[in-house]
């Protein structure tokens, strides 16, 4: 593992340069220093560590419990994880492990900033993330799967978090898995910090299911280097399968060549072959039995790294969930469409086109000939009528179909038609197509406030979110203008 660092493989930005050489030790200017609280200081913040403000999603179990708190003065959420009363009995030693980690400071880390040593009080204070966790998106997921080309994300993000901190002499973390990787506001995944506490009492290093744990581990009851690199092993395998898949069983798949028994279903058609194959390579690679044969974080990151997908969209688009420019809806005063499409909840968009109906085709101009009578009319009008059940039904791959053939035919234009088609292009992973049609739906109807709302989610999911906040702006602005009318 004693692999020396490079500039080029410590790369932390934001999603639209992954690929970029910059430094993660240029990121301790902008992250919060590390400060020692009082007890008192952590009471107030967690309302004298009420059970309300007790948070699962930071992957800590009982007798140590991780609370939501607020600092007095201060704006933003903390994380602050109590230990056990016999887990760091030496203060001294509490003191100097935390100040260690608390001096690493990435944007790859839920960074820890502070922590308390009274009495036979012991807590740690990080960054608090308010996404969940890995376990919560790749395996409890309700709204949508998580897409091939996040797992690819959260694997070289991982990656990075590792290797920075072995280069900074922290290369040991304890308990590697799915409920220790966080997702910060802007749906970017980080590691937590609390894994990089060492030598405390606070129980064994795997708290979870023993047919994880590296047989060294098994067989000495110690953690090595190499051993957090069978861990990003079997973290691989639970990116890949959607699944939490013992290695053992997952090895004897691979070497039975089974890899489609391995793929989660929800990725059918989101990668290519060779990219599969190469993450099924690394995990296997990462599990090998004997530490020296598995490759070091290093070389992980370099592999990972050309695998990348969609490096232009940002984290919280390809998760589907809201992001802090959403906050718009505090400073413009949004119709329930306007909020539904700025914070892309397409679930809500689809209740509220489903409700407004065609109310506002309404004095669109159809040019319609003769054609109105023929047989080819009743047929473009049973289209739409197919297309609108197919709708409420949520089918929306059908309505797709028969809206397309409604519009195709062009005997009649319908903004609405062109809408419900913009929504179900959303809902199929095609923004593309879906500002397509949001824009034609302004052509025909250039007062139409809906038009300019689901071009802003369109451009949302597109990651231009520049655009889409100005879209949402001009949406509002003529909503007003047609109110004051």
């Amino acid at each position: 593992m004693g692999a020396r660092c490079s500039k080029l493989s410590l790369c932390c930005c934001c999603p639209s340069n992954i690929n970029n050489s910059s430094n993660l030790e240029n990121e301790k200017e902008s992250l919060p220093g590390f400060i020692e609280y009082s007890l008192d200081q952590l009471k107030a913040a967690t309302s004298g560590f009420c059970t309300d403000n007790i948070v699962s999603e930071h992957g800590e179990k009982a007798p140590n419990v991780v609370y939501r708190g607020k600092l007095d003065g201060e704006d933003r959420l903390v994380a602050i994880k109590r230990f056990n009363r016999s887990a760091w009995p030496d203060p001294r030693q509490f003191l100097e492990e935390a100040k260690a980690v608390g001096k690493l400071g990435s944007e790859r880390l839920a960074n820890l900033i502070g922590c308390c040593c009274e009495g036979n009080e012991r807590l740690l204070v990080a960054e608090f993330m308010p996404n969940e966790t890995l376990s919560k998106h790749l395996f409890h997921w309700e709204n949508q799967h998580m897409k091939w080309a996040m797992r690819l994300r959260v694997a070289l993000f991982l990656a990075q978090a590792l290797e920075y901190c072995s280069c900074r002499g922290r290369a040991l973390y304890h308990d590697l898995n799915a409920y220790r990787i966080l997702f910060d506001q802007d749906g970017n995944p980080r590691l937590s910090s609390f894994g990089l506490m060492k030598n405390s009492r606070d129980g064994k290093s795997y708290s979870t299911n023993l047919a994880f744990a590296p047989p060294e581990y098994l067989r000495t009851g110690r953690v090595i280097p190499e051993s957090v690199v069978y861990s990003f092993g079997t973290l691989l395998l639970d990116l890949l399968s959607g699944k939490h898949i013992p290695p053992s069983h997952a090895l004897d798949l691979i070497r039975g060549k089974n890899f489609l028994m391995l793929m989660d279903s929800c990725l059918e058609g989101q990668f290519s072959n060779d990219d599969g194959t190469e993450i099924v390579r690394l995990a296997s690679r990462c599990l090998q039995y004997e530490p020296r044969e598995r490759p070091n974080i290093k070389s992980l990151v370099t592999a990972l790294t050309p695998l990348q997908k969609g490096t232009e969209v940002p984290s919280h688009v390809l998760m589907g969930i809201s992001h802090e420019t959403t906050s718009l809806k505090h400073t413009m005063s949004l119709t329930p469409l306007g909020e539904a499409c700025s914070r892309m909840d397409l679930t809500a968009i689809h209740e509220i086109l489903e409700e407004i109906g065609y109310k506002d085709d309404e004095g669109t101009a159809n040019e319609l000939s003769f054609q109105m009578w023929t047989d080819k009319i009743q047929e473009t009008l049973n289209s739409k009528k197919s297309g609108d059940t197919a709708f409420r039904a949520k089918d929306f791959g059908t309505a797709i179909e028969c809206y397309t053939h409604f519009i195709d035919s062009e005997t009649m234009v319908s903004p609405t038609v062109l809408a419900r088609r913009c929504l179900c292009y959303m809902m199929n992973d095609m923004p593309q197509e879906a500002l397509g049609d949001a824009m034609q739906a302004q052509v025909i109807s250039p007062e139409w406030p809906a038009a300019f709302y689901l071009q802003a989610a369109a451009l949302f999911s597109l990651g231009m979110d520049n655009d889409a906040k100005e879209t949402l702006k001009d949406g509002t602005n003529l909503e007003a203008k047609n109110h004051r009318n």
